[in-house]
Formats: C-alpha cells, sequence, structure tokens
C-alpha cells in the first residue's frame, strides 16, 4: 500500500484490537518534491559518506583567495563549509554515474584500492560508464584481487554518485582536458543557491585534488521573477519565452534588459518593464544615428586626415572629452566587477544628458553654420568621431547587435580593424587634463544652462517666444563676484544657451535671468538674430557669418 492507503488501514486495525487511544487529523509542514510537488518519503539506508574534517581549515584558506561577488557570498559559504562534516555522496537512483565499489560475495566487506578503481577508470575511459550496469565485476575485476577472508568474487555497489559530485569534478574534466581552457577557471557563474551545491562541490574537490579553489571569481545572481514578483517556473507556467521577447522587441533589448538588472537580486521582467527599456534603447541608437548623419557620406569627414589637434579644440569640445573619460572609467569599473547596470546606466546618461541635452545640442549650429572645413566645424567632427568609436566599443559587450551595425556604418581611421567592432580593443582615454579651475567652471556653465532652460520654457508658454534663438538671455548680478563670472562667460553663453544674444548687467539682490526679444533680424541661413542681417548686399537676408560662409 502507498502510505495514504497505509495509514488509514493501520488507525483501523488499532481501533479493531481496542489498541487506539486517541485519532487527529493533523495540518503541519511536510518536504515535497520540488518538481511534482508530491510529499516525500523519508527512508533509511545504508549511505557512503566523505568526512569533510580532514581538510576544512585548507577549504577555508582556499575560500579566502577568492574573488567573491558580491562579497557576502565569502562569508555564506565559509560558514556552510565550517559548519559540514562530511559530506553523503550516494543516491539510491536508477540514472547516474555509479559509485565505484565492488563487495565480497561471501562477506560483504566493500573493496576499493588501486587496482580496482585502475581497472573500473579503464573501463570507464573504454565503454563509459554504462559498462557497470552491462558488465558483471569478474568481467573488468583482475583476478588478482582478493578480499581478506580469501573470496575472489564481487557484487557491484548500485548506489550513484551524488549529481554535484558529477558536475563538481567538472574544473579536471572539462578545464584540464580541453585545450584553449585554462586551470583554475577565470568565474564560476551560478545562482545564490549554489554555495550549498556546485561551488562548494566544486571547491571541495578542488582542494583534495589540488590543494586550492578551482576558480578565481564566484558571482552570483537573483532569480528572475514575473511581475508579480513570483520566481518563474516551468511547473508554474508563467515563465516568458526570450524567442517572444526577440520577435517583438529585437535581441539587444533582451539583452539590454539583463545588463540594466541589479542582479545580485531577483529581477522582474514584464512587457512594462521591456517597454521602458526599449525606450532606454532607442535615446542610446538615436543618439548614435544623429552623430553618424554629421560623419558619414556627404559630410565630408575623412579620420585619416580631418581629425583636429587638441590645441584646436574648444573649451566645450574639451568638456566633452572630460565627459567621455569619465564614461571609459565608468564602464570599464562596471565591466570589470560584472556590475554592468553600473555600464549601462553611465552609458545611456552619457548619451542623454551629457549628449543629446548638451553637447550635440550645441554644436549644432557649427556643424550646419560653419565653413565645411572651418577649424570649428572639424573640432566638433572630429569629437563626435572620437565620442562615437568610443561608445560603439564601449556599448558592444551589452547591445551587441547595435553596435555592430553602427560599427559598419561609421567612417574609421587606419587604426581600425573594420570586420567588426569585436575585434577592437576597449577605448583608452584622451590623455587631455583638466585642472579643478576647468571642472568648476564648466559645473558653473551647466547649471546656469538649467537655469536659463526653464526661464526659456516659461517665456516660450507665454507666446514671447517661440525658438530658443529668437531671445536675448539678460543677466543681472547682484554682487561683483558673479559679475566678473558672467562677463568673463559672455562670449560663449550665447552659444551654450543657445540664444542671439546675452548681456550682463548690475543689479541688485540675487542672480537673476530675464528673456526678451533679440535686436536684429533673424538670418535664414543659421536663424540666429542679428544686427548685420543685410550688412552684405550679395546675401541681403544673411548675418556677417553666414555671409563669408557662404562666399
Amino acid at each position: 500500500m502507498d502510505t495514504d492507503t497505509a495509514n488509514k488501514a493501520i488507525a483501523k486495525k488499532l481501533e479493531e484490537t481496542g489498541a487506539l487511544l486517541a485519532i487527529q487529523k493533523i495540518v503541519h509542514q511536510y518536504p515535497h518534491c520540488w518538481r511534482c510537488h508530491s510529499p516525500i518519503i523519508y527512508r533509511a539506508t545504508e549511505q557512503w559518506f566523505c568526512s569533510v574534517n580532514g581538510f576544512k581549515n585548507e577549504a577555508v584558506k582556499a575560500i579566502e583567495s577568492v574573488k567573491w561577488i558580491p562579497e557576502w557570498g565569502e562569508d555564506r559559504i565559509k560558514g556552510m563549509v565550517r559548519d559540514r562534516s562530511d559530506w553523503c555522496i550516494s543516491r539510491q537512483r536508477t540514472w547516474g554515474v555509479p559509485i565505484p565499489i565492488v563487495y565480497c560475495k561471501d562477506c560483504g566487506k566493500p573493496i576499493v584500492n588501486d587496482d580496482t578503481i585502475k581497472a573500473i577508470a579503464d573501463l570507464f575511459r573504454a565503454e563509459g560508464s554504462d559498462a557497470w550496469w552491462t558488465k558483471e565485476a569478474s568481467e573488468f575485476i583482475p583476478d588478482s584481487v582478493k578480499c581478506e577472508c580469501g573470496c575472489g568474487e564481487f557484487t557491484k555497489e548500485y548506489d550513484i554518485m551524488d549529481v554535484w559530485f558529477d558536475s563538481g569534478v567538472s574544473h579536471t574534466a572539462v578545464m584540464e582536458q580541453f585545450n584553449g581552457l585554462t586551470w583554475p577557471a577565470d568565474l564560476y557563474l551560478e545562482g545564490a543557491d549554489q554555495y550549498r551545491g556546485w561551488f562548494q562541490s566544486s571547491l571541495l574537490t578542488s582542494v583534495v585534488y589540488k590543494g586550492q579553489a578551482p576558480y578565481k571569481a564566484v558571482c552570483t545572481h537573483g532569480w528572475v521573477v514575473d511581475g508579480e514578483g513570483k520566481v518563474m517556473h516551468k511547473s508554474l507556467g508563467n515563465g516568458i519565452d526570450p524567442a517572444e521577447i526577440i520577435d517583438q522587441y529585437g535581441a539587444d533589448i533582451l539583452r539590454l534588459w539583463v545588463a540594466s538588472s541589479d542582479y545580485h537580486s531577483d529581477i522582474r521582467i514584464s512587457k512594462p518593464i521591456l517597454s521602458q527599456l526599449s525606450d532606454a534603447y532607442k535615446k542610446i541608437r538615436n543618439t548614435a544615428r544623429y552623430i553618424l548623419g554629421n560623419l558619414g557620406n556627404g559630410s565630408g569627414f575623412d579620420p585619416d586626415k580631418d581629425m583636429v589637434s587638441a590645441e584646436k579644440l574648444t573649451e566645450l569640445d574639451r568638456w566633452a572629452m572630460m565627459k567621455l573619460d569619465a564614461l571609459i572609467d565608468n564602464v570599464k569599473e562596471g565591466y570589470e566587477s560584472y556590475d554592468f547596470h553600473v555600464a549601462f546606466h553611465a552609458i545611456h546618461n552619457f548619451c542623454v544628458v551629457d549628449m543629446s541635452n548638451f553637447y550635440l545640442d550645441i554644436i549644432k549650429d557649427r556643424l550646419y553654420c560653419e565653413k565645411e572645413d572651418s577649424d570649428l566645424r572639424r573640432a566638433a567632427q572630429s569629437v563626435m568621431y572620437t565620442i562615437l568609436r568610443a561608445l560603439t566599443r564601449l556599448m558592444a559587450p551589452i547591445i551587441s547587435f547595435t553596435a555592430e551595425e553602427i560599427w559598419q556604418f561609421m567612417p574609421h581611421g587606419a587604426e581600425d580593424d573594420t570586420e567588426s567592432v569585436f575585434l577592437n580593443q576597449m577605448p583608452e582615454k584622451s590623455g587631455l587634463t583638466f585642472d579643478d579651475a576647468f571642472v568648476e567652471k564648466w559645473s558653473f556653465i551647466y547649471s546656469t544652462r538649467e537655469t536659463v532652460n526653464k526661464v526659456l520654457e516659461e517665456k516660450r508658454n507665454e507666446k514671447l517666444i517661440g525658438k530658443s534663438l529668437e531671445a536675448c538671455v539678460v543677466i543681472s548680478c547682484g554682487d561683483d563676484a558673479s559679475y566678473e563670472k558672467y562677463t568673463a562667460l559672455a562670449d560663449c553663453l550665447a552659444e551654450i544657451l543657445i540664444v542671439s544674444d546675452v548681456r550682463v548687467e548690475r543689479g541688485s539682490g540675487d542672480t537673476s535671468f530675464e528673456v526678451v526679444k533679440a535686436d536684429g533680424e533673424k538670418c535664414e541661413r543659421c536663424w540666429c538674430y542679428s544686427e548685420t542681417v543685410g550688412s552684405d548686399s550679395e546675401h541681403p537676408t544673411l548675418c556677417k557669418r553666414c555671409a563669408e560662409a557662404v562666399k
């Protein structure tokens, strides 16, 4: 009988014989199979054990030599190893790798020595482990092997080896057997439950075998959960097929979802999350697309001929290079520490905040209105080329298909391998130096632009202006220090703020910003308002700068 049926029969028999004192149903926690969810029945049986006590200290020392990502992993596995005295290596299953031990047919003593192990190893190497089940012991145990009782006949062990032992020796069964692989492994990557599983079985077998850990670093991740926070399982039917995501969004969005997540804890996935990531992806892609439009065919830019020297870069260009250097540092640090979300967010913020909202927005005037081969235009193109060339390589490990597509469409200098972005090294920093005064100055300019943009938006809503180039920004300074600072910046602020004019005046109180209509006429080429429009008789609708550029 199965246990449920037997319980009822036993209770009935006890009641019939008068031996039943009382009966009551009790609901309590009981172990269940994780796969089919049926109750598990415990039974007593002989098992094989490996003692851990004999090399526990060496295992703890090996743990300390490994980089654990996140760091709490070290304490977790240390505690498990310290609390462990032995390892039950036998399992009662009908499949698996057999435990290579035979028993004396007469006295039942287990026989395991160098002769038997070599004979079994030779058999497995020649015919595979299934030969254990198909052959009799007499077919592979040498005649010279005898039990202490004198018997030379043996029976086989029918328990299998714990499957964690199988995976736990993969460091030697795989890493040492194949050309191109090295021992120890650079990284073991698995879920957070493997501190008692694969990470530990690999560690214990390796310490016994070679006296050190089989990995240089161990990285753990959480589980993928659905929008409600439930862990995805095939048995629950709440999984999402990656192929569906790829069909709808593309493979790079799936890769971006992984990279943007802090995977050390559980990771949520749902259609709203993927839709949000799709928007972030478009920001990165559109930044690259804009730069490509100003470097590709028709732009007149050749990296081997038209790159300008550092001396010809404007301060705005140098600011962009400073931001790129910081990006390179942040992304490389993110990759090296396996914090891919740090790399992704750094790339996304750089594209949106530093490039689209600031640098690329400001340099449009230079790109479209300066003479084609002027130093100002070439400087902007040189910086954009440097940025795109670096950005594409930085994003390649995450959004690989997009990076490859960009690489194939962008111009290249002689130093690039044009076949694939993946055949090129990660970018190095520019080598430019940026002192504290430069950083402080441009931090001040950046915050000024944010403040002025709010005032411009207010005047736009009031219908005083349409585009920002219709405006003149009047900066009223209440103290000498602010007045001197803004006066020194007056020449570049109109370009930075994308307005036609900036005036700095003395006032009272805190510094304030006022937007008024710009003086002069609108140049039909650069759209700036200037009193020089019409000063050239050949081009009466252009400002002085545009007339010279056209000529």
